[in-house]
């Protein structure tokens, strides 16, 4: 037995020597080709202005510190994104627009719209919103694989709620449609946080309104969402119907991506297909692989139209991952298969953006609203990172005035 090399214990009776270990030599691995070394790379050429601005602007808002603490920078009263536990629940930490006619000055508005009366099993999706303000504060504005930072390279304002009117959908779909053809009219790209799915019609007849152009619509679910009516209403499995009847929105460049299971009435069925749209299951989505997939939604959204909208909801997503909605799901997307799709359809740019059926009541932990803020930054951050933010102006021709 070799005396120089450690002992280990065999199954066997006695002593054993150790075996070499053995270590593998890639030589084609260069750390400076990973995704990893050049967003390292990436964040050392970002700007710093905007964080030392607002660091500025908390101390001369918030007084500046106590003697007693060495960080100069820390004002007595919480201003901006620090502490992430502290301070007024705008979305990201983002200016509030107390004068909502002041949202042109920004790139991007958010609203939200507290509505759920269009839900037809589990409401509570009235307060999205604020749930997704709340747990929005757990994050930067800085992306590290993307290489971009919102607060640096972009302005985002919090315009506040849309005053809804509990049980009223009728008039909540005016108010709705209202709020959101002014941001669109500003020049501010909007993004809505829902609220139940019933708002996707007045989100787009918002915008649709505001221009002579054609929008496509990509729509990530688990369904159709095109029926007619539900219980005699435009109820949240309605959007699409209506939203396709404006005559700048055609059915042909509605694209809807993750349909399937068990909860896609037939009534919706029927009318997508006498309306030609384009539908792709899950399995459609793993045949094809992600950026295929993209591909081809974008192709269909974008055939013969000036702009595309997005809806996302979240039960879009496997409902194992997204506990807070009104119809889970089982066998949707995994986040990251959704996140990736998503920022590849974006990257083009959009005329706007919606997040709906975040219901906090049904959420564990905050992680379903937790999932909506990341498909708001993800596209977001995929505009920035590709030049595409503000596209959207161009289509607005006809904007309105209040």
């Amino acid at each position: 037995m070799n005396a120089r090399l450690p002992r280990r214990r065999s199954r066997f009776a006695g002593l054993a020597p150790s075996r070499d270990r053995l270590r593998r030599h890639h030589p084609d691995f260069s750390k400076m080709e990973t995704q990893g070394w050049k967003a390292l790379d990436a964040e050392g050429r970002l700007p710093e202005t905007g964080w030392r601005k607002e660091q500025q602007w908390a101390l001369d808002m918030g007084l500046p510190g106590a003697d007693s603490i060495v960080d100069k920078s820390i004002p007595t009263f919480a201003r901006g994104e620090l502490p992430h536990f502290a301070g007024i629940n705008t979305f990201m930490k983002a200016p509030y627009v107390e004068n909502v006619r002041d949202v042109g000055k920004y790139d991007a508005a958010v609203l939200g719209i507290p509505f759920d009366s269009g839900t037809t099993y589990r409401p509570g999706t009235r307060f999205g919103p604020q749930g997704v303000r709340r747990i929005s504060a757990l994050y930067t504005p800085y992306n590290y694989e993307m290489g971009v930072d919102l607060r640096e390279q972009m302005t985002l304002c919090d315009a506040g709620d849309v005053f809804t009117i509990p049980a009223n959908l009728e008039k909540s779909f005016d108010q709705i449609s209202k709020g959101v053809s002014h941001v669109a009219s500003s020049g501010a790209l909007p993004v809505m946080i829902g609220g139940d799915h019933s708002i996707g019609f007045p989100c787009v007849r918002g915008i649709a309104e505001c221009t002579s152009k054609r929008i496509g619509i990509i729509h990530f679910d688990r369904h159709i969402d095109i029926q007619e009516k539900d219980l005699d209403e435009r109820m949240h499995t309605t959007p699409w119907f209506w939203a396709t009847n404006l005559p700048n929105v055609s059915p042909k460049n509605l694209v809807q991506l993750g349909i399937g299971g068990w909860q896609v009435p037939r009534y919706g069925v029927s009318e997508a297909r006498k309306r030609d749209t384009n539908v792709l299951t899950i399995a459609d989505i793993e045949k094809f692989g992600l950026e295929k997939t993209a591909e081809i939604a974008l192709e269909l959204a974008w055939k013969d139209a000036d702009a595309v909208y997005i809806s996302f909801d979240v039960d879009s997503i496997d409902c194992g991952f997204v506990p807070g909605t009104g119809w889970p799901e089982p066998g949707g997307f995994l986040p990251r298969e959704a996140l990736k799709i998503l920022g590849l359809v974006t990257a083009p740019g959009i005329c706007g953006l919606e997040v709906v059926e975040v219901s906090p009541p049904y959420d564990t932990s905050d992680i379903t609203a937790l999932f909506g803020v990341r498909v708001i930054v993800e596209a977001l951050g995929s505009m920035v990172a590709n030049g595409t933010l503000g596209k959207h102006k161009t289509i607005i021709d006809k904007p309105v005035s209040f």
